[in-house]
């Protein structure tokens, strides 16, 4: 029996990083469901949270950070937040796949494609290794390319877009069914991003799995994700249908960033930019909303109350100035 897709219950998860000010939160008091069988893009500007976020996931956070606060429940494995040591070994790959923002960053330099797959399963007690490299250059072959030339190379013979379907092989390789992209497409030329799009919408429906897209990029969670998250100063601002929140935005963010795409068509000054800057550790808010100084709805309560998230419909949305309209 195929096994199923994990469902994850991220609550109230808190992420921290050590700094001379203190500990300053890069996630704050996050929760979220990835529903089994579905694709979750996250967007949001750079240092928004999301690979942080990501992360935990893995328990992967590294010092000075640590998972201050809250659980991530997956199914089948329990809370991973309390993992440590052979147990967190063991999940890694086993369960939860993992392609890291920059592919070339995670493949050793030293050894071909080919002997950190033979590593990868060693380290995961496989049996049938030759099994294994059968299974990785079918997923190659694939996603287009040679496998056999593939495992035979050094990352520095392969391309940008290659590193890229390779780091997807490794984290499939093992059968995990929960698989994070960490920005898959970032500096790959517009054919490549639409290949590497297309192999994880199809590995997605025929293994069954639960993916989690990380990405600065709406045009990418546009193409992929069934539920779009939006992340702003490590905070959830809104939540919901990917179609639903691109094709009518509820939070002031979420608009701003639809607002600053350009359109192939009509008049490229209409693209208008998010005024500012988004915040950094040291200069997120601590009290009221994270998103208050480029907000053109500000209201007085917004500088002292963080913003509740609200259930409106299908969506999930944390503003003052949506829920008084919603009142209103």
């Amino acid at each position: 029996m195929a096994e199923q897709a994990p469902g994850v219950r991220i609550d109230g998860l808190t992420v921290v990083y050590k700094t001379p000010a203190g500990e300053l939160p890069a996630v704050r008091d996050v929760t979220l469901t990835l529903e089994p069988g579905t694709i979750t893009g996250i967007v949001g500007e750079s240092g928004s949270g999301k690979s942080t976020l990501a992360l935990s996931l893995l328990n992967a956070v590294q010092p000075p950070g640590r998972i201050a606060a809250g659980s991530v429940e997956i199914d089948g494995l329990g809370d991973v937040t309390g993992f440590a040591g052979e147990e967190l070994r063991k999940a890694r790959g086993r369960h939860i796949g993992y392609v890291f923002q920059a592919a070339q960053n995670s493949l050793n330099p030293l050894k071909t494609v080919g002997k950190q797959l033979l590593d990868l399963g060693r380290s995961h007690g496989v049996e049938d290794l030759r099994g294994l490299v059968r299974e990785a250059k079918e997923l190659l072959g694939r996603m287009g390319l040679d496998g056999a030339r593939v495992l035979d190379s050094h990352q520095h013979e392969l391309s940008g877009g290659m590193r890229q379907r390779v780091g997807i092989m490794l984290a499939l390789v093992l059968n995990a069914h929960l698989v994070v992209l960490d920005e898959p497409t970032t500096a790959l030329d517009m054919i490549t991003q639409a290949n590497i799009l297309k192999i994880v919408r199809e590995v997605h429906a025929e293994r069954g799995l639960t993916t989690l897209v990380i990405t600065h990029d709406i045009g990418v969670v546009a193409e992929v994700a069934d539920r779009l998250v939006v992340m702003y100063g490590g905070r959830l601002v809104e939540q919901g249908p990917t179609r639903e929140v691109l094709g009518s935005p509820t939070h002031p963010y979420t608009k701003g960033l639809i607002r600053a795409i350009p359109r192939l068509v009509g008049d490229i000054a209409e693209a208008q930019a998010l005024p500012g800057r988004p915040p950094t550790l040291a200069t997120v808010p601590k009290e009221g909303c994270v998103f208050r100084e480029r907000c053109a709805l500000r209201m007085d309560v917004c500088d002292t109350v963080d913003p509740q998230a609200v259930a409106h419909g299908s969506r999930v949305v944390a503003c003052h100035a949506v829920t008084v309209k919603e009142h209103a």
